[in-house]
């Protein structure tokens, strides 16, 4: 089936949708027509083998067991799929019952399915709520109806061609209800160059006899990115098993998900309904391949608790161990929670994540997201980190990236990172009509180019100058070392210091008589004078108090000499009572040292020559490694493939004012005519 076809059958199937308007609200039209296209799939698939399930059932003992009994119906059904139904209708014959009967025979067929298709339309799609919805609003027989017209047996609609048809519906349903489509589906293509670059270093490997592997995705959705991958890793190698398993939290999307499971002979059970981060349903797992595009900044503050208490009662021993990034983004967390089922026997692991740009630098030294880089790029898992083009996605068109991860790496690559730039044009065409977000698609031959400039390790010569380049792990990583400079100080009694002291709350605290003591004894200091050095001011002030009977306590002290100082470079330093200049935390800065780099020489070539005055304080150090200076990770892809783009000529901008002015005259010309 071509492209325009499956865009025909997602238009004929909205069209369906149109039926509903008025009685269900536009964001509810999806809760109607994804589980009747889940429904006309299965029937498609179960017609022919309908007679002999029901034959078998009939002659099976009523108290055999429930295990025996889907074992013996679905091998009926054959072509290892997973599940049977004993109803006597199909949609065929439901078609030449009385209309009236519509809703009760509906409801027989569907509580007739086997138990692992049942709870999808039950218990996820809460499928019999809305068939009751749309029998009172007497609407179930005409949407009954028109679905009938639908062929969709896997001979006349691939499971692939089936992706993209929920794929398109979801978008259509999250456009006109204001939700993300793409909180549910990832582009195929985008998918299929993940996979690429997932096997592409693996063909050998991934071919002969007796070759199985296990792929993994903690945010399946509807299970697009599984379904692809298996498609692609049978056509290296139609003999290798593929067992997939996912988990998804969206109750639709799992739904979709599962029931593709059950037509394609998987096993359903190894997709699990819930949230990833805090019920792991595949704990103790270790997968081949891992591929997933987790949302993108989502917060997870709702369920933060869990996520909090595994990571400070497990540490490194559970998955979150190497740090939590803020609360506003959750993709690391699930990027962590992968790299936990990675396999540590001779075949490893490799993981394939799309994020946006927010896991490469957000967070400083020390923060969540730095020292998650840190835990990775330390650990030498970082493979390879891939720029796609922009509006690309359906629900948005940001920069995205996706993120290569291995524990096994090839020894050329042992302890380097490939960054490729696959955003410029060479990457991408546009589409001849958007979608949503998406305006974009990344061509086959293009996912076929970025692979080999993957698989080659390219580094920066020839034609790819501009693309691919190779680096050290440590080259994205630096120590944030603490430049002090010293407090300098100078202080005069002014109405405007007096003013500030009155409003200091220890100042406040004390009763009149005080209050009116300590500023008598600040009058009596000399009137305009202007001391430099603070010890010399401290003199004369305790004088002045001892003349006045006025003791302080060193709280008032502290904010009477705040409020009668300022910054004054001429002024004396500051120094504690051994001696030592005491800093000044507003001219404190922080400065990145290269890892590769001593902070002592760095200090000496670039701050000593224009602040001699300044120190490194020791005491600001890194938690793991007790190194001075905190060690911190980013990767800043426009730093490496920034492209110089110079300014237009002053002429040219001139000479477009000019036209931009002549133009708004005769615009307002005409309006005065």
């Amino acid at each position: 089936m071509s492209n325009n076809d499956i865009k025909s059958l997602s238009s004929f199937v909205w069209s369906i949708a149109e039926l509903l308007r008025g009685d269900f609200k536009q964001s509810e039209y999806g809760k109607v027509v994804l589980p009747f296209v889940v429904l006309r799939r299965l029937d498609c698939i179960l017609e022919a083998s309908k007679p002999d399930v029901l034959a078998m059932a009939e002659s099976l003992p009523a108290d055999m067991d429930d295990d025996a009994r889907d074992t013996l119906l679905s091998g009926v059904v054959g072509q290892n799929i997973r599940l049977y139904n004993k109803s006597r209708f199909t949609f065929a014959s439901l078609k030449g019952q009385d209309a009236k009967d519509i809703h009760r025979n509906l409801i027989d067929y569907i509580t007739n399915f086997s138990g692992n298709v049942r709870d999808i339309f039950l218990d996820k799609f809460l499928f019999t709520d809305q068939l009751k919805r749309l029998n009172d609003a007497g609407l179930l027989y005409q949407v009954f109806d028109r679905f009938t017209q639908i062929d969709l047996h896997p001979d006349a609609i691939s499971n692939i061609e089936m992706g993209y048809l929920f794929e398109d519906l979801i978008r259509r349903f999250s456009e006109i209800s204001n939700e993300t489509a793409g909180e549910h589906y990832t582009p195929r293509e985008v998918i299929r160059l993940i996979v690429s670059l997932l096997l592409v270093n693996d063909k050998e490997a991934l071919t002969g006899s007796g070759v199985i592997r296990q792929v993994y995705d903690p945010a399946a959705g509807t299970g697009g990115m599984l379904s692809i991958a298996e498609m692609e890793m049978k056509d290296l190698n139609d003999r290798i098993r593929v067992e997939l398993f996912g988990q998804e939290l969206n109750p639709e999307s799992f739904a979709i998900c599962k029931s593709d499971m059950l037509v394609t002979g998987h096993n359903p059970e190894n997709i699990a309904f819930g949230n990833t981060l805090t019920q792991d349903a595949h704990q103790g797992k270790r997968f081949h391949y891992m591929l997933s595009n987790p949302p993108y900044g989502v917060d997870w503050k709702k369920y933060a608790d869990p996520i909090k208490d595994e990571a400070a009662d497990l540490g490194m021993e559970g998955r979150f161990g190497a740090g939590l990034p803020r609360i506003s983004d959750g993709q690391l967390l699930f990027l962590q929670h992968m790299i936990s089922k990675m396999r540590h026997d001779e075949q490893g692991s490799r993981i394939g994540i799309v994020m946006n740009g927010s896991p490469l630098f957000t967070g400083g030294a020390g923060s969540g997201e730095s020292e998650i880089r840190r835990w990775m790029l330390e650990n030498d898992w970082v493979e390879a980190i891939i720029a796609l083009p922009t509006d690309l996605f359906y629900n948005t068109g940001i920069q995205t990236y996706v993120w290569l991860l291995t524990n096994r790496k090839d020894r050329d690559r042992r302890g380097k990172v490939q960054l490729i730039d696959a955003s410029g044009e060479r990457f991408w065409k546009s589409m001849r009509k958007s979608l949503g977000s998406k305006r974009r698609e990344i061509p086959q031959e293009a996912t076929e180019e970025i692979a080999r400039i993957y698989h080659d390790m390219l580094n920066g010569n020839s034609d790819w100058a501009d693309v691919s380049k190779i680096f050290e792990t440590t080259d994205f990583g630096y120590r944030e070392i603490r430049v002090e400079r010293p407090l300098k100080l100078a202080f005069s009694v002014t109405p405007e210091g007096l003013e500030a002291l009155r409003e200091a709350k220890p100042f406040a605290k004390l009763d009149e008589d005080e209050q009116a003591g300590v500023l008598g004894a600040l009058e009596g200091l000399p009137s305009g004078e202007r001391w430099m050095s603070r010890d010399k001011f401290e003199k004369a002030l305790s004088g002045a108090l001892r003349a006045a009977g006025v003791k302080l306590g060193a709280p008032v002290k502290k904010v009477v000499l705040s409020a009668l100082s300022e910054r004054d470079e001429d002024a004396e330093v500051c120094t504690d009572k051994s001696g030592n200049p005491e800093a000044d935390t507003d001219l404190r800065d922080h400065e990145q040292v290269a890892l590769n780099e001593d902070w002592r020489a760095y200090v000496q070539r670039e701050v000593l020559p224009f602040v001699p005055a300044a120190w490194v304080d020791e005491s600001y150090t890194d938690a793991q490694d007790g190194g001075v200076g905190r060690v911190g990770y980013e990767i800043n892809f426009n730093r490496y493939f920034y492209k110089y783009v110079p300014p237009r000529p002053l002429e040219e901008i001139d000479a477009e004012l000019k036209a931009l002015e002549a133009e708004i005259a005769g615009l307002l010309q005409e309006v005065v005519e």
